[in-house]
């Protein structure tokens, strides 16, 4: 019930609309976006089907969801988030070991290849933990969400959500292939999020 009204909520304030469907069929999936604000996980998990929605889990950085006992607590048991660590990463507290162990869980997951996020709106090159991700599960979807607004809703640095109108875009799944370099992998899925004639959010 919490996570639905989390979820209700999340879509009146940023403009999002649930998708009728899944938007890459049965089992886990890999769902990649830009990131330009600390909502963009909230908005990506709000916007999914509500049995997509129970079986996703958001990567959050750490060292914002995970400074306070409040914030872990809303990353953890609202959104059931993996916490990932952006710096002093160790064998530990590898990311792609954590994300790999929720996959195997049979959970899809969300992850946001530039590493950090961005305040003008643009999608950045991204980095290897996707190419990486993928090869380690090379048959599941991996699903590119462009997000566009939501550096203006939620400006870095403030606290509060500005009223304006943000749009989470599904692109059509695109699937790792083993001959295919890293750097073209990866030009490739960032073509994917930013490029698609065959959107299939119903807003757009």
């Amino acid at each position: 019930m919490t996570r639905n009204f989390i979820a209700a909520v999340t879509r009146i304030f940023t403009g999002v609309r649930v998708l009728p469907a899944s938007p890459h069929g049965e089992g886990p999936a890999v769902f990649y976006a830009n990131h330009t604000s600390h909502l963009d996980f909230m908005v990506v998990w709000a916007a999914l089907p509500l049995e997509v929605r129970q079986q996703t889990s958001p990567a959050a950085a750490l060292d914002y969801w995970g400074k306070t006992k409040l914030h872990r607590w809303i990353a953890r048991e609202i959104f059931q988030s993996v916490l990932i660590a952006r710096t002093g990463i160790t064998r530990e507290n590898n990311p792609l070991d954590q994300l790999t162990e929720c996959l195997e869980r049979g959970r899809s997951v969300l992850i946001f290849p530039e590493g950090t996020r961005r305040g003008d709106g643009e999608v950045g090159e991204f980095k290897a933990g996707l190419y990486h991700l993928a090869r380690r599960f090379p048959t599941l979807p991996l699903v590119p969400v462009h997000l566009e607004n939501l550096n203006r809703i939620m400006p870095k640095g403030t606290l509060l959500p500005v009223p304006i109108i943000a749009q989470a875009s599904f692109r059509t799944a695109i699937h790792f292939c083993e001959a295919e370099p890293k750097h073209d992998f990866l030009h490739r899925a960032r073509a994917a999020l930013l490029h698609d004639s065959n959107n299939i959010n119903p807003e757009l």
